[in-house]
């Protein structure tokens, strides 16, 4: 058997994607090892799928002033050498790197002892892992064509990984498992697996407008419920997981941030969105152009932050147009030619791992 080292952690976005490539790889007869943070959210979603799990120090670079970003250099240099003692240890062929700042570690130790890598990059536009990754990778994958434009020969279209569990969910269940007691359009909001305030605030402020006309399903992240609310049509939990796929097939619309990952699984599942992007104030602005693209192709709404900020009755105008031009972005979704990505990417793993 060959051995997979699959690494990426941080958020979801970088996991999820790896999850999806696990039953394809387990039928490749690949034994496959995890390497993450040894304190992040990966370690605990790994295990649970019975993966080994492997902790090395990693860091980031924090975009404002933080006395940790001293000390960083010298945690990716220690999470280096984790990463080579880890991948000499369990003899690994091939590296398959999701991104986020954990991945930069072993994609640099894999590159050192002449190990394969393939990366993955989700958005429109490559993010600092994976531009410092691309030196040291064979190819990366994309989930945007135009994306692979600025990679060379490097950069591989692929589409984006889904979970086939995401696609399989019981619309009844999913309605079983929520209660509501009046049936009315269900409207799911996340902010992704960490939450967003900003969601949050907005939808709560508005909530009693927003339940005349739909029941509401609210993912707000965790330590963010708010146990002051108690509105009939309003269920609201930190994180979805077993029941998410049930939720989704119940589900009418959906307000999301724009992560690449959650943008293609909407995609997928045909889910008419409206998009509330990161702000420039708080990210690259990746986000922003993930929106724009799938608002071209008519898959979206888009609202941004500045533009709610300056203008409070412009989320109800955006919902409204969600609402209206629900059944048009459907039939959109249904004529998209994006693809599964998982055949793709391990059909490449395959290759390298020879």
């Amino acid at each position: 058997m060959k051995k997979i080292a699959l690494t990426g952690g941080g958020t979801a976005g970088h996991i999820t994607p790896n999850l999806a490539l696990i039953p394809e790889l387990k039928k490749r007869k690949f034994d496959i090892i995890y390497i993450g943070s040894k304190n992040g959210m990966e370690k605990e979603i790994i295990e649970k799928r019975g993966i080994p799990f492997f902790g090395i120090t990693a860091d980031k670079l924090r975009r404002y002033l933080d006395v940790k970003n001293f000390f960083m250099p010298a945690n990716v240099i220690k999470g280096i050498k984790d990463a080579i003692a880890v991948l000499k240890e369990n003899k690994v062929d091939v590296v398959f790197s999701k991104g986020g700042y954990v991945s930069v570690p072993v994609v640099i130790a894999a590159a050192r002892l002449r190990i394969p890598v393939i990366s993955h990059e989700a958005d429109f536009t490559p993010g600092l892992a994976n531009k410092i990754a691309t030196p040291f990778s064979k190819f990366v994958c994309c989930n945007f064509e135009e994306t692979t434009k600025s990679l060379g020969k490097k950069g591989v279209f692929t589409g984006c990984p889904i979970r086939n569990e995401l696609l399989s969910g019981n619309k009844k269940k999913g309605l079983e498992f929520l209660k509501f007691k009046e049936k009315k359009p269900i409207l799911f909001v996340t902010g992704g697996s960490l939450g967003s305030k900003y969601i949050n605030d907005l939808v709560r402020n508005n909530l009693s407008e927003i339940l005349k006309e739909f029941n509401v399903v609210h993912s707000c992240g965790k330590g963010k419920l708010d146990k002051n609310i108690h509105e009939n049509g309003y269920r609201q939990f930190e994180l979805l997981t077993t029941e998410l796929p049930d939720v989704f097939a119940a589900t009418d619309l959906v307000i999301s941030r724009a992560g690449a990952n959650v943008l293609f699984e909407l995609l997928a599942l045909k889910k008419p969105n409206l998009l509330i992007p990161l702000s420039t104030k708080a990210s690259r602005g990746d986000q922003i152009l993930n929106a724009n693209s799938f608002m071209r192709k008519n898959y979206s709404v888009v609202l941004l932050e500045e533009d709610q900020d300056k203008n409070p009755e412009l989320f109800f105008k955006k919902l409204g147009e969600l609402n209206t031009r629900k059944n048009e972005m459907i039939a959109a979704m249904k004529t998209s030619t994006e693809i599964n990505a998982i055949n793709n990417i391990c059909d490449l793993i395959e290759k390298e791992a020879l």
